[in-house]
């Protein structure tokens, strides 16, 4: 059974060893004037530059620090390894450039006291980004509301909460890549989960970590597939007729 105190940090990194360590640190130095127990799970997927190296290093002088690696970039593959890893039922994730204002880590702490899901919306907030980036998201946000009746404004990585307890039946169906946020957000809204979403302020003006071209492919034909596996090739309930 998963600890109700705490907190578990997960964050899944690609070639990050540039700002690795001193990242880790400050959350670290965060964490600890919130004053609850913690963890910080580092799930590598893909990394072949210094990552491992400086997480391993990291580990062994870092208490409340776990971190393992997988060798394909799969990060929703990564994001379920670190979910049956955590100790704590309050699951949070971030990125490693630490671009999201870490007081979502607070409110989505307080939050999972009774919600089940936190989505921290970048569109709500004070967000800096691409122009192309913010496009990109805004016809994704659209296309997931128009296809699956989804009201929510951020699909991405960072800035979620989950109560374990609650989505982990959802875990066994998700996607091995990015996908997996918007599928467990379909099945908890469908499930009638408590899901509350919240404004994060975003200042992220690297470049993004994966392709987008590619990217915006996989993700609007999941969309589309999804779409087709549950709203129209899922049968409908039988229709019973009561006699007298």
């Amino acid at each position: 059974m998963t600890d109700i105190s705490g907190l578990t940090i997960f964050i899944p990194v690609f070639n990050e060893e540039a700002l690795l360590e001193n990242n880790i640190l400050n959350l670290q130095d965060y964490l600890w004037n919130l004053g609850h127990p913690f963890e910080i799970i580092i799930g590598s997927n893909g990394s072949y530059d210094r990552t491992l190296d400086i997480l391993a290093r990291l580990k062994s002088s870092t208490n409340g620090l776990d971190c393992f690696h997988i060798p394909e970039k799969a990060v929703g593959k990564a994001f379920r390894m670190g979910f049956e890893r955590a100790r704590y039922n309050r699951f949070i994730c971030l990125d490693m450039d630490l671009s999201i204002d870490l007081r979502f880590v607070a409110q989505a702490f307080s939050l999972l006291t009774t919600a089940d899901v936190v989505v921290g919306s970048k569109i709500n907030g004070d967000q800096k980004r691409s122009k192309l980036r913010t496009s990109a998201s805004n016809a994704f946000i659209f296309t997931a509301k128009a296809l699956l009746g989804l009201s929510f404004s951020d699909y991405s990585i960072a800035a979620k909460a989950y109560r374990k307890s609650a989505v982990a039946p959802y875990l066994h169906r998700t996607d091995h890549n990015t996908f997996y946020v918007t599928e467990i957000l379909y099945r908890a809204h469908r499930d009638g989960k408590t899901i509350v979403e919240i404004p994060v302020d975003c200042h992220d003006t690297r470049p993004s970590r994966f392709n987008l071209i590619h990217e915006g492919w996989y993700k609007f034909s999941r969309l589309f597939l999804l779409f087709t596996r549950e709203k129209i090739m899922k049968p409908a309930r039988p229709f019973l007729t009561r006699f007298p």
